[in-house]
């Protein structure tokens, strides 16, 4: 429980409500919250305090808030009595929603507004008078199974607008469990489906899916010591250790529960040792548990609200009586708003390739394949022999190039265990945590997020297939030892030649997963007007084809992965580097850098150019120019994200992308000024920096050294903690240390940076670059 001071006493210390995790702990804490409120409630007919939410569900989370609404008969004093009662539970430091009505207003609210609809269904008499309470709870309930099927059109809209702001719980990282799609707030919506009796939506999984999920945020109120709902990957270990799951995650817990599975044991109560506890507890383990249990729900409600929409619209029937049925492709055919089978193709021998097909045909034509034709694709649909027959991989590339549609179409195909039968590696891949700031999703759904954005690029590539299949395949290698993309490559390419591709294609696929990677690391951290860079490049990839496959690959990966994975500058520089790497395999010839800025190479100095993201400065040549702009520019908190330095008829060159650190862009005014004092000699500009420059935390620093990766130069790589006036300590280290940085390019990962800087010469004695290497490790 918090309120709006911060964190509250534990619940024992208030009420004497337990705050263990489990299905008993949360009954008892309903009951000791049922006793301590009844004594507040004052003995007088006509007046009856109801819990909804979590207490009326007899569902208390330890750190939950109370929903509490006070029905009376119209009894005088009313409001003094509900303040009697309020007060002491806000003074008990307890979150309060609470409501004071009658009988005849609170359903009245409830035809209005479906939300109040919904909580008065969990409504239960917790003090006060009986029949009052009844007679709200009845009303209640008749009222919700006469109107369900007209209210669940608002109730849906309410909760897509809900699932847009949060996001799907089994896809996600770091899932809100109660709000998310497939959270605890979905199977509230599966209840009263149940309850107006529309279809049976609490299923057995369903059941256990939901124990689960309470289970885990309890251990996660319990971890935490106040209500938090979404669950941080660092807070993962610490859930999973209380939730008792310290081994490898069992398969049943990778997978989402199957249709008409049973519950599973509630976890064991905490231990007292919570550290030991963080220590063993698997965090991959909990997080692919509450993937599957997240799917379960959503499945579920998906189910619940398309009989919701047949029972609302009724079923469409020709002029013979019969249901509508409307073929949409070969063997497949739509009933009632769903796909179904055949007759002609349940009663044959079904070929190989029909799962993927009736797949194909949902994600083309948006509409859900209906529950049992899954149960029956999964049990008499014979395995794909290898390698695949056309008609499956043409089937796989439609589903794969369908857009929107792909998403929920291999979603449900999953769910019925059909994609392990198209491709044994998914199971090694479902719900597999990324453990990487930048990912949104888990690997699974990144692979198909990454086919889906690629489909936006299809145009671009003469092999649109090829690209779809590289798409999805490209962190097959994610999970393995070793990096990803060298250990994917050969497993792509196996699974390529299994689906069907020629042996050339096969290989071309290895290629796409190995080089993945090379386009935006190449542009961000080397120099793109050297041409050892666009050569080696243009070497790689080999041919204009397979350039354009990687760069619509690039993009669409991007996409797939979250906002911090791309940027305008990032694609910029993308741009340029395939824009010289086309000319260099189209022509043969690295094409030449482009020449200085005229402006910085004429006029009285010093020059000081400010456009967009770029800082250009020029002055008379000396050593340490680098550092100097490089630190007045981390004075106005401003990023540098590339670096370039130069020396044109006897004048210093410094030319820098930026971005501010902190969003907002400084005063162009204050910081002209001070690039020009600064490069013009006066100390005080920098001197102001070493006072407010900070450190990096975490593991060691490291340099790594490339030699032949450049012209002129060797190439100092630091890998270290990010900190504001990083480049400038490092830069200022080197020019001290007699090295001449010409480049700098600067990659920022979460809290890391990978920073590369190009020193002039050979630097061919281990002994000075052992030097060179102290001084900025003493720098960092």
């Amino acid at each position: 429980m918090e309120s709006d001071g911060g964190t509250t006493p534990p619940v024992d210390e208030v009420v004497g409500v337990p705050a263990g995790i489990g299905a008993a702990a949360r009954r008892a804490r309903a009951d000791a919250y049922d006793a301590w409120l009844a004594r507040l409630l004052p003995d007088r007919p006509g007046v009856a305090l109801l819990a909804v939410g979590g207490l009326g569900r007899r569902q208390c989370a330890p750190h939950g808030d109370l929903d509490l609404v006070l029905v009376h008969a119209g009894v005088p004093g009313v409001d003094e009595l509900a303040a009697s009662l309020w007060y002491p539970i806000w003074d008990a430091g307890l979150r309060l929603d609470h409501s004071v009505r009658t009988v005849a207003e609170a359903l009245s609210v409830a035809q209005d507004d479906v939300k109040v609809a919904l909580g008065l269904l969990d409504a239960r008499l917790v003090a006060g008078d009986p029949e009052l309470a009844d007679t709200l709870v009845t009303s209640a309930v008749d009222h919700w199974r006469r109107t369900a099927v007209r209210q669940l059109a608002p109730l849906r809209q309410s909760a897509a607008t809900r699932w847009q702001a949060h996001g799907e719980l089994a896809f996600l990282l770091e899932g809100d469990l109660k709000e998310a799609a497939g959270g605890l707030r979905d199977v509230g919506i599966l209840k009263a489906i149940a309850l107006a009796g529309i279809t049976d939506a609490l299923r057995p999984a369903v059941h256990a899916a939901h124990l689960r999920l309470l289970d885990t945020r309890d251990a996660l109120h319990h971890q935490l010591g106040r209500r938090v709902d979404r669950l941080l990957a660092q807070e993962r270990a610490g859930v999973a250790a209380l939730l008792g799951l310290r081994q490898g995650p069992a398969e049943s817990e990778a997978r989402p529960t199957p249709p008409g599975g049973a519950a599973r044991p509630g976890p064991p109560d905490p231990a007292p040792d919570r550290r030991a506890q963080a220590e063993e507890g698997d965090g991959d383990a909990l997080l692919r548990r509450v993937a599957g249990d997240a799917r379960t729900v959503s499945h579920a409600l998906d189910d619940a609200l398309r009989a919701a929409d047949r029972l609302r619209s009724g079923r469409r029937r020709g002029a013979d009586g019969r249901p509508v049925r409307r073929p949409v492709a070969r063997d497949v055919v739509e009933h009632d708003g769903e796909l179904v089978l055949a007759r002609t193709a349940i009663g044959a021998r079904p070929d190989a390739s029909l799962s993927l097909r009736v797949a194909a045909a949902a994600a083309v034509t948006g509409l859900p394949i209906a529950r049992a034709t899954c149960e029956w694709l999964a049990a008499y649909c014979p395995p794909l022999p290898t390698p695949w027959p056309v008609e499956a991989r043409a089937a796989l590339t439609t589903l794969l190039g369908a857009g929107a549609g792909l998403l929920p179409a291999w979603e449900t195909c999953d769910r019925y265990g059909l994609i392990d039968g198209w491709l044994p590696e998914w199971t090694r891949l479902r719900s597999l945590p990324q453990h990487n700031p930048v990912h949104r999703f888990t690997l699974d759904r990144h692979l198909v997020q990454t086919a889906y954005e690629a489909s936006r690029h299809t145009r671009d590539v003469d092999r649109p297939d090829l690209l779809l299949l590289g798409a999805f395949l490209h962190d097959i290698g994610k999970g393995l030892p070793g990096d990803h993309s060298t250990v994917g490559a050969p497993i792509a390419e196996a699974m390529a030649a299994r689906i069907g591709l020629p042996e050339a294609e096969a290989a071309l696929m290895g290629t796409l997963v190995r080089l993945h990677l090379v386009l935006p690391e190449v542009a961000t951290r080397r120099d793109l007007a050297d041409p050892v860079t666009i050569s080696r490049v243009a070497e790689a990839v080999g041919d204009v084809a397979t350039l354009d496959l990687l760069y619509a690959l690039v993009r669409a990966d991007a996409a797939a992965t979250g906002p911090g994975a791309w940027s305008d500058w990032k694609g910029r520089l993308v741009a340029e580097l395939v824009a010289r790497v086309r000319t260099t395999l189209d022509t043969g010839t690295v094409p030449q850098p482009p020449a200085p800025d005229p402006a910085l190479v004429a006029g009285p100095l010093p020059v000081v150019h400010l456009t967009g993201d770029r800082v250009a400065v020029a002055a008379a040549d000396r050593r340490g120019l680098l550092a100097t702009v490089a630190g007045c520019l981390a004075l106005h908190r401003l990023e540098v994200l590339a670096a370039d330095a130069s020396t044109v008829d006897g004048r210093a060159l410094v030319e820098c992308r930026v971005q501010p650190r902190y969003g907002l862009a400084p005063d162009p005014v204050a910081l002209t000024a001070d690039l020009r004092r600064a490069v013009g000699g006066d100390v005080s500009v920098t001197q102001r920096l070493r006072a407010r420059a900070g450190r990096g935390t975490g593991a060691e620093p490291r340099v790594v050294w490339h030699r032949d990766a450049a012209t002129d130069a060797v190439l100092l790589e630091l890998r270290a903690a990010d900190a504001a006036g990083l480049l400038y300590r490092v830069t200022t280290a080197l020019d001290a240390a007699g090295a001449q940085v010409r480049a700098a390019r600067i990659a920022t990962l979460g809290g890391d940076v990978v920073d590369v800087f190009y020193l002039v010469g050979s630097w061919p004695s281990d002994a000075e670059r052992d030097r060179l290497e102290a001084a900025v490790l003493a720098a960092v």
